[in-house]
């Protein structure tokens, strides 16, 4: 890989990181179109800028939660146990299940019916249920739930968590906050799960402009994305996602 396939995925990975659109499905497309095929570890690397934009982008929130803990404050410590309880599904999924997941990422057939599964998700968070409820422990795991479904490239991360979190009743600046808290945990496991496959890297040039380029875009996307979702315009991706996952089995089948 060059420098500049690693600018274009690091552009791809920031826009469609946090857009409902699936960042590791958009990956595997423009891998493809550019003939590349990387290991998930890079993937993983792109996806730290990310990480870097949510600790930026949330870092009051993120501040406020480490202080509440350390104060013995009940409703952050309360916070604390959903990220976590959330975050369970998808170390299971990533834990047990990492040697089939880099096949996966392969499979085109796969990433569109993910695509057609995260338009319907998009287009079911239209319909919220009428009484809006706070985050519970068990809201919190559902959440979860879907975002380990999120392995899968075609299913977005932040379109599943939010999706399922307003779907549940939950506020959806409420779902769209701990979609994004419940990231960092679950980047900063793969990235220790799968660090050890960093050596297959013999030039580590770039995949670091490729993060820096992710950080970058990603930034302006997630900033776009919180309009999106006060303008309640969330499901509009979902007709996108619909395109695009009739394209890519069209492809891969025919």
């Amino acid at each position: 890989m060059d420098i500049l396939q690693a600018i274009i995925l690091g552009i791809v990975q920031g826009i469609t990181e946090w857009l409902p659109i699936s960042s590791s499905g958009h990956l595997v497309l423009f891998e493809h179109m550019l003939g590349l095929s990387q290991p998930l570890i890079f993937d993983i690397m792109l996806h730290i800028g990310s990480l870097f934009v949510v600790l930026f982008f949330f870092r009051k929130e993120i501040i406020e939660l480490i202080s509440g803990l350390l104060k013995g404050d009940r409703e952050k410590f309360r916070i604390f146990i959903m990220i976590i309880i959330a975050t369970i599904p998808i170390a299971i999924i990533g834990y047990f299940f990492r040697g089939i997941i880099g096949s996966i990422f392969k499979d085109l057939r796969t990433v569109g019916f993910a695509f057609l599964f995260t338009a319907l998700l998009l287009f079911l968070s239209k319909y919220p249920k009428r009484k809006e409820k706070s985050l519970s422990y068990m809201r919190a795991l559902g959440i979860g739930v879907f975002q380990a479904i999120a392995i899968l490239p075609g299913v977005s991360r932040s379109g599943s968590t939010i999706s399922s979190g307003m779907i549940l009743g939950v506020k959806k600046k409420d779902a769209a906050k701990f979609s994004f808290l419940i990231f960092i945990p679950a980047i900063i496991g793969a990235l220790i799960l799968n660090i050890t496959d960093i050596k297959e890297f013999t030039n580590p040039i770039p995949i670091i402009v490729g993060t820096i380029v992710s950080a970058i875009t990603g930034y302006f996307s997630l900033k776009l994305l919180m309009n999106i979702i006060k303008k309640n315009k969330f499901s509009w991706f979902s007709v996108y996602c619909i395109i695009l996952g009739i394209i890519v089995l069209a492809v891969a089948y025919l």
